[in-house]
């Protein structure tokens, strides 16, 4: 649920101390909010840094403001950074050519996955007592909104981790090279059809659910605008093939990912072992340096640099 505000004159944003401020919707009166992120009120004001509107936005766990603010940035100047290959993964969520790797724990604690586990069990069980055509109970949508909430909490967790380490890499980095990554290709069901039944569909279901949590997509488009507003670049190379290829020989040998964290070479001229996801990560960024950063398609800017890309800003 969400309910716009396009009119920013209406909203009279005070800010009451450091960590509240209060704001004027209209029809509804003042309202007090959670101050997170700078913005242009009172001498801080004029006609090129101002609030042009707002939006106010519900989810699991409560309500929330997002306000619109037009602002004129000069443009960056080119980022003094090294240029740096990721290899995304879900062992190492991300792992960096120079040896460095971004990790994360569980988005939710012990205790929170029991209660998840807990409510999920319930709300299938009530839902199972339902006759057909039967009304939602209201203690089954109250184990709904349980649920919601508690998923909503691991989103907001990723979604902080993101930022923060997106937020790194663009302070440190000049140009970031990534894989184009066919998403919605590695996330497909495993279940086949009733003439060719697919195989180990629970393991390729976990998979999946692996691969769409740590929601690679959006920390490309992260990294993307937070890159441009620093003066960087962000490339995209081809995937196939990065995490067999030798990043000191560049040749492909039959067996040599060992497993998931171990790569070794049987190329008898290299022979080069170490690290899977640093051998990736280094293959990422040999690509990018040969020439091989992908060409853009029609209306869609692979390499993106200083200019493309920038997004207001918006406090929560």
């Amino acid at each position: 649920m969400s309910i716009d505000i396009p009119q920013g004159r209406d909203l009279h944003v005070v800010r009451v101390h450091r960590r509240w401020g209060m704001v004027n919707i209209p029809k509804l009166g003042k309202v007090r909010f959670r101050w997170t992120r700078a913005l242009p009120v009172g001498k801080h004001a004029d006609k090129h840094h101002r609030i042009t509107g707002a939006r106010l936005v519900k989810d699991a766990l409560g309500w929330h403001i997002a306000f619109r603010v037009t602002t004129v940035a000069p443009a960056p100047a080119a980022h003094p950074g090294l240029e740096v290959g990721i290899d995304a993964g879900i062992t190492v969520p991300l792992a960096l050519s120079d040896g460095e790797s971004a990790d994360h724990g569980p988005w939710l604690s012990k205790r929170e996955e029991a209660r998840l586990l807990h409510f999920e069990q319930c709300a299938a069980r009530r839902k199972s007592h339902r006759k057909k055509g039967e009304r939602t109970s209201r203690r089954l949508h109250r184990t709904y909104d349980q649920i919601a909430r508690i998923r909503a909490t691991a989103k907001r967790r990723r979604d902080d981790w993101q930022h923060k380490t997106t937020t790194a890499l663009a302070d440190t980095y000049g140009t970031v090279v990534v894989e184009a990554l066919q998403i919605t290709n590695m996330a497909k069901s495993a279940k086949g059809t009733v003439e060719q039944p697919g195989r180990q569909v629970a393991q390729k279901a976990g998979l999946n659910r692996s691969i769409l949590g740590e929601a690679w997509g959006r920390t490309v488009e992260l990294l993307s605008y937070k890159l441009a507003q620093r003066g960087g670049a962000l490339a995209e190379v081809p995937a196939p093939g990065t995490s067999q290829e030798c990043s000191r020989c560049h040749t492909v040998t039959p067996g040599s990912r060992r497993n998931q964290a171990e790569f070794v070479c049987n190329n008898p001229a290299c022979g080069w072992e170490g690290n899977a996801d640093l051998n990736a990560a280094r293959t990422v960024l040999h690509r990018y340096r040969t020439g091989h950063a992908l060409v853009p398609a029609a209306g869609r800017a692979v390499v993106r640099r200083a200019g493309h890309g920038v997004k207001p800003a918006t406090a929560r």
